[in-house]
């Protein structure tokens, strides 16, 4: 089963599609909101709801797709709203609010088929660490660490670059992306909360004084395999 990250401003998952109701996929509900994605826990399909407000679905998607989000974008709709919808929103695919449930899980595999096949994922192991880009789930000694988007794409982007030495600015460029209005702080924040949920492995992430952070592998970790 998927895990959902459902972005809506109704009460409940079950108001924006309640097909999920029947379906085994486990589904966390945030606000309509990109900020919030910062603080979201790791899914591998994004539901959005645009059932009510189909102009702000679509500059979300805007943004989503600008801040180089590689979760697939499941955009749920009344009948009405489908001839708005375009293939420049930059979503995986389109489902009615009143899809049954055989259909909207159709669609969730589909959408993560076709992401998968654009994307091939990759799965990292180092120190201990086992990071595993198709399921946005990153494990310590067999234990799942428990990530928010944004910590999982740190740590995946250090275990992707070990031993290099980035810049705060670098961190947010390339973490962030470009139309981060943030400070140097925000990775700063990151980086100790990642530190505190990877407990005695903590100095993976290394500080370089005066310059910025290091992913601290040793000579005998070989990044994307086993250890040698």
């Amino acid at each position: 089963m998927a895990q959902l990250l459902i972005m809506s401003s109704a009460p409940d998952d079950a108001a924006v599609l309640p097909a999920l109701q029947l379906l085994g996929h486990r589904a966390h509900l945030i606000p309509a909101d990109s900020a919030r994605l910062v603080t979201a826990p790791g899914a591998e399909l994004l539901v959005l709801d645009g059932r009510r407000d189909l102009a702000a679905a679509r500059a979300l998607c805007k943004v989503l797709s600008s801040i180089g989000l590689d979760t697939p974008v499941l955009l749920v709709v009344t009948e009405g709203g489908l001839a708005a919808v375009h293939a420049d929103w930059g979503i995986a695919d389109v489902v009615l609010d009143t899809a049954g449930p055989a259909e909207v899980d159709t669609r969730i595999r589909l959408a993560l088929g076709r992401a998968a096949a654009e994307h091939p994922t990759t799965r990292i192991q180092i120190a201990g660490l086992t990071i595993d880009e198709a399921s946005y789930a990153a494990k310590l000694r067999g234990k799942r660490l428990d990530l928010t988007y944004k910590e999982f794409q740190l740590l995946h982007f250090f275990a992707t670059h070990p031993s290099r030495v980035f810049t705060r600015e670098q961190l947010l460029s390339e973490v962030w992306g470009y139309d981060y209005f943030g400070g140097t702080r925000t990775v700063d924040v990151h980086v100790r909360r990642l530190r505190a949920k990877l407990g005695d492995l903590e100095q993976l992430i290394g500080t370089v004084r005066n310059v910025g952070y290091r992913f601290a592998v040793g000579e005998d970790d070989t990044p994307g395999g086993a250890p040698r």
